[in-house]
Parts: C-alpha cells; sequence; structure tokens
C-alpha cells in the first residue's frame, strides 16, 4: 500500500507493510523452502568441494615447490669458508672398557 503525504509543495511517497497473520500453510511453505535449500547446498557442496579442494591442493603443492627451489638456489650460491686446519676433536676423558664380573 503506497500512501502520499503532503508537506507544504513536498509530496512524500511512503510504503506500509501489512502484517499478514501466519497460518499453518505459511509455515510449511518456509519449511520446505528451507528443506530444499539445504538439499541444494548439499547437493552443490558434493559437486564443488572436490574441485575447489584440489585446486587449493595443487597450489599449495606448487607454492611449496618454489619455495624448495629458491632454498636450494641460494644453497648452491652459497660456499663455505675452507679453513687450513682441520678441525679439532675434543676428548672429554679417557675411555674405560668394563667387563662384566661373575
Amino acid at each position: 500500500m503506497i500512501a502520499n503525504f503532503e508537506c507544504g509543495n513536498l509530496v512524500f511517497l511512503t510504503k506500509f507493510y501489512v502484517m499478514q497473520e501466519a497460518s499453518l500453510g505459511t509455515l510449511f511453505e518456509d519449511i520446505l523452502t528451507l528443506v530444499v535449500i539445504y538439499f541444494a547446498i548439499r547437493f552443490l557442496a558434493r559437486l564443488f568441494l572436490p574441485v575447489v579442494a584440489k585446486k587449493v591442493v595443487e597450489k599449495a603443492g606448487e607454492q611449496m615447490r618454489q619455495q624448495q627451489e629458491q632454498y636450494q638456489n641460494q644453497n648452491a650460491n652459497y660456499q663455505t669458508p675452507k679453513s687450513d686446519k682441520p678441525r679439532e676433536t675434543k676428548k672429554v676423558g679417557e675411555y674405560i672398557d668394563y667387563e662384566e664380573i661373575e
């Protein structure tokens, strides 16, 4: 329902929404609509969710491969400084061989 209100030279058009009473028929229609929407979403998720998941896994694998290549390239360019002296091993103590006594 549309009503006109005049205020001087201005005319305001406003819409009034009439509240409808809930009936058993509209309740069943609403419930049926929700059930149909639920099953439609489930059906579409079963169709498209595996495809989306596969794309996400492929993209993550590609990013990991690129990071691995970058890491390998950085390590290939890095040269360890060679020292003239061989590494000395620290001797902690004297080695004692134990034997069982019967």
